[in-house]
């Protein structure tokens, strides 16, 4: 390794890197996906080309009083989080069985690893802003398995010999054949 390399890092450039797009994206001004319990806005590679290759997006999601973020992993992908206004209610369970339950305030910054289950809620009274930092680069719901679809996908009588409960419990349960990204709390 050369004395830069060693000093800089690996310079490795994306051979996908469009220098022809602009280096600004107005984030804040994004069309939103909209959910009952938040709204989310993301810069990733298909609306913001000069990240193609970068292995990163950034995501702005507000969550209304009472709204959740879906309880979910990422196979691809660990997350930076920063709330910039309210209160996020996290809870996370790491790939080393770790869990940890916590308020995450305005200025805090909580790192999900790539793989660990997690979810936050904003259990306030006003809405909650976070800023989530990504090193993948797709959109959030490609890179997102939500507990809903995957417990969707799992038989009842399996369901049924995990809670200890009659199958007939599961298929009751609303069929969820994607992530639902944000939802609210039932009031």
């Amino acid at each position: 390794m050369t004395d830069d390399a060693a000093r800089f890092g690996n310079p490795r450039i994306p051979a996908e890197l469009d220098y022809t797009t602009s280096h600004l994206f107005h984030l804040s001004a994004a069309d939103p996906l909209t959910y009952d319990g938040g709204t989310l806005r993301q810069a990733h590679e298909d609306n913001f080309p000069i990240l193609r290759g970068q292995e990163a997006s950034i995501v702005l999601l507000t969550l209304q009083p009472g709204g959740i973020r879906e309880p979910h992993w990422h196979p691809s992908a660990w997350e930076l989080n920063v709330v910039t206004s309210g209160v996020a209610t996290w809870t996370l369970l790491d790939v080393m069985g770790h869990s940890e339950t916590f308020d995450q305030h305005t200025g805090d910054v909580v790192f999900a690893p790539q793989g660990s289950f997690h979810y936050f809620e904003n259990k306030g009274d006003v809405e909650m802003d976070i800023v989530i930092i990504f090193n993948a680069s797709t959109p959030e719901a490609k890179d997102d398995i939500g507990i809903g679809a995957t417990i969707s996908k799992v038989p009842p009588e399996v369901l049924s010999a995990i809670f200890g409960v009659p199958a007939d419990t599961f298929t009751k349960f609303k069929k969820i054949d994607h992530s639902l990204l944000v939802l609210r709390r039932p009031q």
